[in-house]
């Protein structure tokens, strides 16, 4: 699990979707009625592997809104199992991170975190579909970064740039907490951060809708509640 000094960090960023938000289930609920109105079925970890090619293949190219991101990733998985979503269907999953559910520890985790550290976000989301999922997370971020301010998508190297920029705490006093290895360990850890790992998926094969990357974290928790325990001991 490693150990970490918690004492040594005044300000907490977090990435949201799944960090704090479930996407994958709200992925699959989103994609499940798409499938069966065109006759195709997958096992759900196919799927979210399906989806994690496509969304990263689309947010490495040229800065699109996440919803366009999103519904771009329903047409390669329409490729992939031989159908055409509708505009309608791309229009309905792209803007369906409104729907996705916060996991049951994340709320109350980020009150009491906040009663110790200042609390950030870098997002790869657009800023009103991030300012929905914050009202399933009730609490108010210090700062918030999204990938249409930064006009990008991490693993991005700029995208932590630009959130140093906005954060008026010393990148050596603030920890990265995230769950996607590929998105933020690997860049996080390339800028020198300590990352604390919420391993959502522990006990699951495979990266889900991420794709696989390896980084070491400096330590890891499978829950969130688990992870602000720890560090407002």
């Amino acid at each position: 699990m490693g150990d970490i000094d918690f004492g040594a960090f005044d300000a907490l960023t977090f990435d949201c979707y799944g960090t704090l938000i479930d996407w994958e289930t709200g992925i699959l609920n989103a994609l499940r009625p798409v499938l069966d109105h065109h006759g195709a079925s997958r096992e759900d970890e196919t799927l979210l592997e399906f989806f994690a090619h496509h969304e990263a293949a689309l947010e490495a190219g040229p800065y699109q809104r996440y919803r366009e991101i999103l519904a771009g990733a329903l047409r390669g998985i329409g490729t992939d199992l031989s159908f055409e979503p509708t505009t309608e269907e791309q229009e309905t999953f792209g803007g369906s991170v409104v729907d996705w559910p916060a996991f049951e520890d994340s709320a109350a985790a980020l009150q009491r975190l906040k009663q110790r550290f200042r609390l950030g976000v870098i997002t790869n989301c657009d800023d009103d579909l991030f300012a929905a999922s914050n009202e399933k997370l009730q609490v108010e971020f210090d700062w918030v970064i999204t990938a249409q301010q930064a006009e990008g998508y991490k693993p991005r190297i700029e995208n932590f740039d630009y959130a140093f920029a906005r954060i008026d705490t010393p990148r050596e006093r603030i920890l990265h907490v995230a769950q996607s290895l590929f998105h933020d360990h690997v860049p996080a850890k390339a800028l020198g951060m300590t990352t604390v790992w919420i391993d959502r998926r522990a006990g699951r094969d495979g990266g889900g809708a991420t794709p696989p990357a390896a980084a070491v974290p400096d330590m890891t928790f499978n829950d969130l509640a688990s992870f602000a325990d720890r560090a407002t001991a």
